[in-house]
Order: C-alpha cells, then structure tokens, then sequence
C-alpha cells in the first residue's frame, strides 16, 4: 500500500511549479515547472498542470487525496476564482479551482499564497507550534497570512493580512500608488525604489543608477555604505509595521519570508530598535521574529498544505480552506 499523497500547484509570475507531497515523510518527492510571463494563458496552463499530475496519478495506485493550489495574486475562496492577477493580467477572474477540479476529478482547494506560506510555515516551519501566527512573505510585494486561535484568518472578504497597504510613513516609495506604505520598504520593488528615489541625481560607484533589491542587498554586504544605509532605513519601517501587529494581534511570532532571510543581519538591528520603541513591552516579549524555514521549498510545500488540510478539515468541500 502506498503513502498518501497530495499534488500541490504554486502559480506564480515567472513560473508554475507542480510537485507531489508524501504524506508519510512530509516531503515533496516530485516536481515539475515552467515558466510563465504577462502574455500566459490560463487555459492552457491548466491543460499543461493537468497533464502533470495525470501523469504521475498514472503510476501510482491510487489518486492523490486532493490537489492545493497556491495563487500568487488575489483569490476569492468563496467562488474559486483568481481575483487581480498582477503579474498574470490574462488570470483575472480565472475559475481555476473548478478548471483543475473537472481536469483530473479529484477535490482541488486554493488559497492566496500568502495564506498558503502562512499554512506552510505554521505546519512545517518557523511557526510549528503556534496558535497565533503572522506571515509576511517579503518578496517582490508584501503580502500577509494571519493564523489566528489556530486557524487561518481571511477576513469579511477575504483580504485579512494585506499589512503591505497599510502606512508606515508620511513619505516613501509609492508602492500601490501609496507613498508610505509598508511595502514600499519590505518588498524587493520598494527597497529598490526608494534607493533609487536617494540616489537621484547621485552616483554611487558600487550601484547602477537604478539598481534592484539585490544589488542593493549586495553591495550592503559588501560594506558599501549608502546601500546599509537604505536597508537600515527599510529595517526600521519595517519594525514599525511589526510593532503595529505585534499589539494589534499579540501574535506568539512573526515569519518572514524570502529577502528577510536573505538580509537579516542587515535589517534586523533597525526592526529591533524600531520595535522595542513602538509596541507595548508585553506583547513584544511573547512574539519573536524569525525567518522563514522552509526556504526554497516553501511554494511548493505551501501549495501541498493547502491540499492537505483542505482535504483533513472539509473532505467534501472543492473549493477552498475556511
């Protein structure tokens, strides 16, 4: 008899992973991608994943206990359908539980992937353990998953966890058309345009005059002072944003995903400092915050939670975690 296993599908901007986990070990133990970009076609993305997962349901026994999906964009868990797909424009309104769910007729579950990441880490990772739990993925935007009571939280409309929108300054990157907001300074596209924002009518002979996250992260690293500078800047908003939750929510730890873990050294003094002047010294004592474990697997270990306790909490339910 073989383990169960679930098949987890993690769309993203630049590509769509599909992998399977075994249940037994907690592992994934295949996995298939290719890539995606603005001109992509759901349809025919859905055709590709299906041909996938037929193809490994078809060496195995018996069919996988359900399909998670993890939509790198807005998803509405009520009607199944993708909302605004930034990065994905052709994906907008897209029903893509029901499009995998009829494709290879087993229960397909989808959240966001931020609710998706905060399943994961609290399941697998950083967060195992906690019954209240934020997770802030820190990637090219900023998007937010709630673990609340021990359950994930979406809100009236399902929009719970968008800490990204919420304003932290009076000035900054205009990241969602809102200078200020917390994603101006924790995502990949605002450390990127604030540094270049300072660096206008600068040179700096370590960066480009438009350098990315990375290069900035980089040449910090390297001891170049303006790029410290910037991330020391990113850190202490970034603390302010935290402090908010922290009283907010009295969470027992915050995660943090992707360019944290890459930069915690260079943020976390300034996200210290900023935090231990901003929240209540009761709620800040109890929350710690810390990386993200699941590192390079956490898509694909996220789309599979989804499937998993999706599957373990509504067994008749194809639509979505509630």
């Amino acid at each position: 008899m073989t383990s169960p296993y679930y098949i987890g599908v993690d769309i993203g901007g630049t590509k769509i992973a599909v992998s399977v986990f075994d249940e037994a070990s907690s592992t994934i133990t295949e996995k298939e991608a290719f890539p995606t970009n603005r001109e992509c076609d759901p349809a025919i993305a859905v055709r590709r994943i299906s041909e996938i997962a037929r193809r490994w349901i078809g060496i195995r026994a018996e069919p996988p206990r359900s399909v998670g999906i993890s939509v790198g964009g807005m998803f509405d868990v009520q009607s199944g359908c993708t909302g605004r797909m930034t990065h994905l424009p052709l994906w907008d309104n897209f029903p893509i539980v029901s499009k995998i769910r009829d494709s290879i007729q087993v229960p397909v579950y989808a959240e966001n992937d931020a609710n998706a990441c905060a399943l994961a880490e609290w399941q697998y990772g950083a967060g195992k353990g906690c019954q209240h739990l934020v997770f802030l993925t820190f990637g090219t935007g900023l998007g937010g998953g709630l673990i609340l009571n021990g359950q994930l939280y979406h809100g009236a409309c399902g929009l719970s966890g968008e800490v990204g929108a919420v304003r932290v300054s009076d000035d900054g990157p205009p990241v969602r058309g809102k200078p200020g907001c917390l994603e101006g300074f924790a995502s990949g596209a605002g450390i990127a345009m604030y540094a270049r924002s300072l660096l206008a009518g600068r040179e700096n002979p370590t960066l480009p005059s438009e350098p990315t996250a990375k290069q900035i992260a980089e040449a910090a690293m390297a001891g170049d002072a303006f790029s410290i500078g910037v991330l020391e800047e990113c850190g202490r908003q970034l603390g302010c944003g935290l402090a908010m939750l922290i009283d907010v929510l009295n969470p027992e730890a915050i995660v943090l995903g992707s360019i944290f873990a890459r930069c915690e050294s260079l943020l976390r003094p300034a996200m210290e400092s900023a935090i231990a002047q901003e929240a209540m010294p009761e709620t800040a004592r109890v929350c710690k915050i810390v990386a993200a474990e699941l590192g390079e697997s956490l898509g694909d270990v996220a789309a599979a939670t989804v499937a998993k306790l999706g599957a373990y909490s509504e067994p008749t339910r194809d639509t979505a975690i509630h």
